[in-house]
């Protein structure tokens, strides 16, 4: 698979630079952990899932979330779990699946996870691994234990994906403790952990929140604050951090705004498609791109989707510009390993090799996933090339 793989490779080679790599589920988990991208969630209680999933990923979706958590019901869990083993066997009988999507389950409880995968039997092979709810130190080991003993016991390689959410985040008291816990966690069964997710709609809940479609979560203080907190932590940039995703978007249509819309018309308007930014501004998308921008500003990379059409801008968003490209290339070059500072190709900016140098690495992680534009090319370009005929 690879991102903007649905798009024909003529249109390919006119918006790239560099093209995005391909990838398969066994690839390496740095790439893989890059390359989730917008992760879309599903109910596991869908009776046509595996159509679902192919569907999706003809659209471009390279990671989804089964989820037999928060989406459904207590009363639905076993149906879900039925439908879960009836589904994965659909799609291993359909043949060599090539371009299926990283097939993650969100569970409730530790003994799901060994469970599940003896019930899936050969069809393991199209699982990538586990979303873990509300983790904390106390709560996530046994998760963690039960993902290893399963990932024994299948041959199967699994990864995990912790989901922090829980109330211990979000007081002050405790903060500090329990991400000192989570990272003990996570730093004990770092090969298996492949991301860090946050769960900010049980943030919110917390003190009776709920951001409106005009906010983003980093307006949102105290729920910011946290976010912040955890890229402070397990974010960190000198080896010991993870891959943190950003959190949800809530909303796909808008009955009212109340504040100006915030999309910036400049790149709609030097790419010719004022058209399309009416069609975003109209589906409350200014501020999905908004905090998509501010996500990557603060350390965070992919996003957590409840609806197709939010997958398409993350993807786009997440592409490398050319002029980004060109810093990056000229920071990490091997006769610059002595540090030093130097103008920018673009001649607007300075690069001050030492201090950027993680920043261009990173740069050049995300460059190889998702590709690098063409000089010409922006987001607007990007998003209309992916958008179905």
């Amino acid at each position: 698979m690879r991102h903007f793989g649905h798009i024909a490779p003529e249109v390919r080679q006119r918006l790239f630079h560099q093209e995005p790599c391909e990838f398969t589920a066994d690839s390496s988990s740095r790439l893989l952990s890059v390359a989730l991208g917008a992760t879309l969630y599903s109910p596991a209680t869908r009776p046509r899932l595996a159509d679902d999933i192919l569907k999706q990923a003809g659209l471009g979706v390279v990671s989804m979330v089964l989820c037999l958590e928060d989406s459904i019901g207590d009363e639905d869990v076993p149906e879900g779990e039925e439908n879960l083993v009836r589904q994965f066997t659909d799609l291993a009988g359909r043949g060599p699946q090539a371009d299926l999507p990283l097939l993650f389950i969100r569970v409730r409880a530790p003994e799901q996870i060994p469970d599940l995968v003896r019930r899936l039997g050969p069809a393991v092979r199209l699982l990538s691994g586990f979303v873990l709810p509300k983790f904390t130190e106390e709560r996530g080991i046994p998760f963690l234990e039960a993902l290893t003993s399963a990932e024994s016991a299948s041959g199967r390689r699994l990864f995990a994906m912790p989901v922090l959410e829980s109330p211990e985040l979000m007081y002050r008291e405790s903060r500090v403790e329990t991400l000192e816990g989570i990272a003990r966690a996570v730093d004990k069964y770092r090969d298996r952990v492949l991301a860090i997710r946050l769960g900010v709609t049980d943030f919110c809940s917390s003190y009776g929140l709920r951001r409106a479609p005009d906010m983003t979560a980093w307006d949102v203080q105290i729920v910011a604050s946290v976010i912040a907190d955890v890229v402070n932590m397990l974010g960190r940039a000198d080896g010991t951090g993870f891959t943190v995703t950003g959190p949800v978007w809530e909303y796909f249509r808008v009955q009212e705004r109340m504040f100006k819309p915030q999309l910036r018309r400049s790149p709609f308007l030097e790419g010719q498609a004022e058209e399309l930014r009416e069609a975003l501004i109209e589906h409350a998308m200014d501020g999905l791109l908004r905090e998509i921008s501010l996500d990557q500003a603060n350390g965070l990379l992919g996003k957590t989707c409840i609806h197709p059409s939010h997958v398409l801008p993350v993807h786009a968003l997440s592409v490398v510009s050319h002029e980004e490209f060109s810093d990056a290339q000229d920071i990490l070059r091997p006769e610059r390993d002595g540090g030093g500072v130097l103008r920018s190709q673009y001649t607007n900016k300075m690069n001050e090799v030492k201090p950027h140098r993680a920043w261009a690495e990173r740069t050049m992680l995300r460059a190889e996933v998702f590709g690098v534009a063409n000089e010409d090319i922006g987001f607007v370009e990007l998003l209309a090339a992916g958008l179905p005929g």
